[in-house]
């Protein structure tokens, strides 16, 4: 596979992940306070777990044309951190997602490449909607959900654990 563009917005330009990166994905989810609200134990993330991560995303573009992203700040091409589309394992729907290096928190990254893939979702496939969900401590992360007009569904556990609110986006409630 090699590196495309998948979306610009405004300050950041959203590529795919390839092996060559598992260094970078590694600094980022090796990082206690990132890995905190994406998984029960809130570990960081192995080597194994970055490499294996990176080849599913592999193929989560090749077999639905989505996947996570990596971030990359286009005015110097730093890598801010990472979102995208996976496919949510017990239901197949698209689900949204981010994680940012802890230096570029609170600069609207997150919320910008958010709104930026729910535009690029309806613009680019067919599907009716996708979800969404955060740790219910992640009070930052559902802000973000909510703020691209995500609707709260539930609060369940999600397959790895976490008591998540659920969040779900339309296409009929999208206005592009």
């Amino acid at each position: 596979m090699e590196l495309r563009t998948v979306l610009e917005t405004e300050r950041l330009r959203l590529t795919n992940w390839l092996p060559e990166h598992a260094d970078d994905l590694f600094a980022l989810h090796g990082d206690p306070e990132v890995a905190r609200y994406l998984s029960l134990e809130g570990s960081p993330w192995t080597h194994q777990q970055v490499v294996d991560r990176i080849a599913l995303w592999e193929d989560d573009f090749a077999q639905y044309s989505m996947g996570k992203l990596r971030l990359i700040r286009k005015s110097d091409d730093v890598l801010v951190g990472r979102a995208g589309f996976g496919i949510h394992p017990p239901t197949g729907e698209p689900e949204i997602g981010y994680a940012l290096f802890r230096e570029h928190w609170g600069s609207g990254y997150a919320f910008e490449a958010a709104a930026g893939l729910r535009d690029w979702i309806f613009r680019e496939t067919d599907r009716d909607h996708f979800i969404g969900f955060a740790d219910i401590r992640n009070t930052a992360s559902i802000r973000i959900l909510q703020g691209i007009g995500m609707e709260p569904t539930k609060i369940e556990r999600e397959p790895g654990g976490l008591m998540c609110q659920f969040h779900i986006y339309t296409r009929e409630n999208w206005g592009g």
